[in-house]
């Protein structure tokens, strides 16, 4: 069985990583044109994936399934974590972007954690 949230999208790190998403279709609509479908599309990609696994782990039937789909939200946090980096030795952001999206990632991988051990222990 799994733990029944009332609405997901009531959730603090849904919000945050809505919130994240939005930064970085920000941040990357200044990207020069050839990354348009390069790292544009797979960052914007990884910024979508957290909130809309989070989404669909809170709509599973198990436990199991929704743990299963709040370490792929993770995984994406890491992975556009890992893109900024990228975009900032390519000179596409500054140093000061690059700081204010990190803290909001890390925020977000904090909720992201405590989420994954609250259904942990249930």
């Amino acid at each position: 069985m799994s733990a029944k949230i009332q609405n997901y999208t009531d959730l603090d790190v849904w919000l945050k990583s809505r919130k994240l998403a939005k930064s970085i279709y920000q941040i990357t609509k200044d990207f020069p044109k050839e990354e348009l479908y390069g790292l544009v599309n797979q960052m914007r990609r990884s910024a979508v994936s957290i909130c809309s696994n989070i989404a669909e782990g809170c709509g599973r039937q198990t436990n199991k399934d929704t743990i299963h789909f709040l370490y792929i939200a993770r995984g994406s946090a890491y992975e556009i974590e890992t893109q900024l980096y990228i975009s900032r030795d390519l000179n596409y952001i500054n140093e000061e972007k690059l700081e204010c999206v990190l803290e909001e990632i890390e925020d977000c991988k904090k909720l992201i954690n405590g989420f994954i051990n609250y259904y942990k222990k249930l």
